[in-house]
């Protein structure tokens, strides 16, 4: 199977590491999207996630503006917006705006997930319950808002007329892969965190596609993890900044990203736990060598489009390095 020329993306979400702020965080993000802009990388999408101290991408189209303003020609866009949590109306208004200042580079990116937790969820949004079933229909109002059919409409977004902003359908489960199919829109898996329906939810997807105005035929997009070093010894150290995250994550205790250390037996028999792996499955640690055969075996087993890659390192510096390197990879092919 050839993989040359197969786009590859980033998913970022504004990581909060110890002993620092959002701001300084907004800035690194800014820094890495013009690495990766240098690196050939195809698109920079922000994450939607709410009381958690960790991330700090929580309001999306903010940010998304603040990373298209600083680069020239990389992709910018929603990982996804959390379409219950909000208006359709006021999601066309933004990204209308988003798609007008910076023309033919902003995606929008929807997913039904809240993004935090219930209780949260009823705060942004006490009808969001509603809207999650909507989730279909809701999308649809979007695309009507940005049709420059909608012109005579008594509800009209008309920033967002005829403005180029493609739709995604984001998920991590079947669910959002018959709708995907069914309106002919580009499919991403969220396989970096939920890996466990990736390839019942592609068949879906691939074997129900409708061809639509804006996609003739399939595409998708997989997400995986990605902590690239030097060597595998160095990359299972920076690792060790990322399990202890997840570790929060599945016991409720969130904190900040902590500085790596070496790895333990207490870490490693955590990383080998059952739970760890089902959510961490694609995960791919290591050396330039490890990496290209764990994405190569990826590939082959998947079939996707696109590769979209998300990393949780501590040190800015090793972060940009580690997608350095995976974008060495994918040139590679």
């Amino acid at each position: 199977m050839n993989f040359k020329n197969i786009p590859f993306s980033i998913l970022e979400l504004a990581t909060v590491s110890s002993h620092s702020t959002p701001e300084e965080t907004f800035k690194k993000s800014l820094d890495l999207a013009q690495k990766a802009e240098e690196f050939g990388y195809k698109r920079f999408w922000l994450a939607e996630h709410h009381n958690m101290i960790s991330i700090a991408s929580s309001a999306t189209a903010v940010l998304i503006g603040y990373i298209a303003g600083g680069t020239n020609k990389i992709r910018v866009g929603s990982g996804g917006i959390m379409l219950p949590n909000h208006s359709p109306l006021i999601v066309s208004e933004q990204f209308g705006t988003l798609g007008s200042i910076y023309p033919n580079r902003i995606d929008l990116g929807l997913g039904r997930a809240p993004g935090t937790d219930q209780i949260t969820a009823h705060a942004i949004r006490s009808d969001r319950m509603q809207a999650v079933h909507k989730f279909p229909e809701e999308i649809g109002e979007i695309q009507q808002y940005f049709s420059p059919k909608n012109s005579g409409a008594q509800v009209r977004t008309s920033i967002a007329e005829g403005i180029n902003v493609p739709l995604y359908i984001l998920g991590s489960s079947t669910d959002s892969a018959h709708l995907a199919a069914k309106k002919g829109l580009p499919y991403v898996f969220a396989s970096h965190f939920a890996p466990a329906q990736l390839f019942e939810a592609l068949n879906i997807y691939n074997n129900n596609f409708k061809p639509s105005e804006l996609l003739q035929e399939p595409y998708t997009i997989a997400c995986i993890n990605v902590i690239a070093a030097d060597s595998d010894q160095e990359a299972e150290k920076m690792s060790t900044s990322m399990i202890r995250m997840m570790f929060g994550v599945l016991t409720g205790n969130i904190d900040y990203l902590q500085k790596p250390t070496n790895m333990t037996d207490e870490l490693r028999e955590l990383s080998e736990n059952p739970t760890f792996q089902r959510m961490l499955k694609y995960s791919f640690v290591g050396s330039k060598e490890t990496l290209k055969q764990n994405t190569t075996d990826f590939l082959q087993k998947t079939g996707v489009n696109e590769l979209m890659v998300a990393s949780h390192i501590f040190d800015h510096e090793d972060r940009v390095k580690s997608y350095r390197i995976f974008s060495e990879v994918m040139k590679e092919f």
